[in-house]
C-alpha cells in the first residue's frame, strides 16, 4: 500500500527541513526524485545522502525560484533527467516578515513571486505531460497561517491562502484526467529555524498546541507520500492540516 514504485517526483526546496523530509518519504516508497533548490552544493550533498540511505537514482536540479527563466526551465529539465513527471511538490518558500504599515514593496513581491507565482508556473508546465499520461499528483505545501492569518505575515499568509485557492481551481480543471491537486498545511514543525528559538519561545509555542509539541518533518513527509499514492486518487482539491490540533479547521 502507498507504493510509489515507477513514479518520478519533483520536490522544490528539497534541501530544507520539510523539503528533505518529503523527498525522503517519497524515495522510501520507491519514487525517483528530482531535488530542486537554489543551493547546488547542499542539493548534491543531500542527493548523495538520499542514495546512500535509501537507494534509488535521484538527481538534483538547481533552480532560483525568483528567476522566471529558471522556473520555466525546471519542468523541462525534470522531464529530460527523469524521463517524466508523476508528482510535483511545491514546497519551497520564503518569509519576509513585517507589519503591514512597514512592509516594503520588495518584501511583498519577493514572497508572492517565490511562494505563489513560481508554484503556478510549475503547475502550468506540469499539466501537459501529466494530462498526456492521464495521471498526476500535485501537492502544494501551504501553512496554517494561510487559513488563520498571522500578524507580521500579511505577505506570507496571502501567498499561502492564494496557493490554496489556486490548487482548488487547478484540481477542477484536471480531475477528468486522473490528476489530483491537494495542499498540506503544516503547523509548527521542528526545523533548524524553530530549533534556534530559545526554550521560553519554544514552550510558548508548545503551549498553543493540544499535543504539546511541534511536529517533525516526517509528519509532513508521510502526508505527502499518502497524497502522492495511487490509493489517494479520489482525493482532490483538499487541504490536509498537520498541526497537532493547534487549529482544527474544517
Amino acid at each position: 500500500m502507498f507504493s510509489l514504485e515507477g513514479m518520478n517526483a519533483l520536490v522544490t526546496g528539497a534541501s530544507g527541513g520539510i523539503g528533505s523530509a518529503i523527498a525522503i518519504a517519497l524515495a522510501k516508497q520507491g519514487a525517483r526524485v528530482a531535488l530542486s533548490g537554489s543551493n547546488g552544493q547542499k542539493l548534491r550533498a543531500f542527493r548523495e545522502q538520499l542514495h546512500q540511505e535509501h537507494g534509488g537514482e535521484h538527481v538534483e536540479i538547481t533552480c532560483d525560484l525568483s528567476n522566471t527563466e529558471q522556473v520555466e526551465e525546471l519542468i523541462p529539465a525534470t522531464l529530460d533527467t527523469l524521463g517524466g513527471i508523476d508528482i510535483l511538490v511545491n514546497n519551497a518558500g520564503i518569509t519576509r516578515d513585517n507589519l503591514a504599515m512597514r512592509m516594503k514593496d520588495d518584501e511583498w513581491s519577493d514572497v508572492i513571486t517565490i511562494n505563489l507565482e513560481a508554484a503556478f508556473r510549475l503547475m502550468r508546465a506540469s499539466a501537459r505531460p501529466m494530462m498526456k499520461k492521464r495521471f498526476g499528483r500535485i501537492i502544494n505545501i501551504t501553512s496554517v497561517v494561510g487559513a488563520t492569518g498571522n500578524p507580521g505575515q500579511m505577505n506570507y499568509a496571502a501567498a499561502k491562502a492564494g496557493l490554496t485557492g489556486m490548487t482548488k481551481s487547478f484540481a477542477q480543471e484536471v480531475a477528468s484526467r486522473s490528476i489530483t491537486a491537494n495542499c498540506i498545511a503544516p503547523g509548527f514543525i521542528r526545523t533548524a529555524m524553530t530549533s534556534a528559538l530559545d526554550e521560553k519561545q519554544q514552550d510558548a509555542i508548545n503551549g498553543r498546541i493540544p499535543m504539546g509539541k511541534m511536529g517533525e518533518g516526517g509528519d509532513i513527509g508521510a502526508a505527502a507520500a499518502f497524497l502522492a499514492s495511487r490509493e489517494a486518487g479520489y482525493i482532490t482539491g483538499e487541504t490536509l492540516h498537520v498541526n497537532g490540533g493547534m487549529a482544527m479547521l474544517g
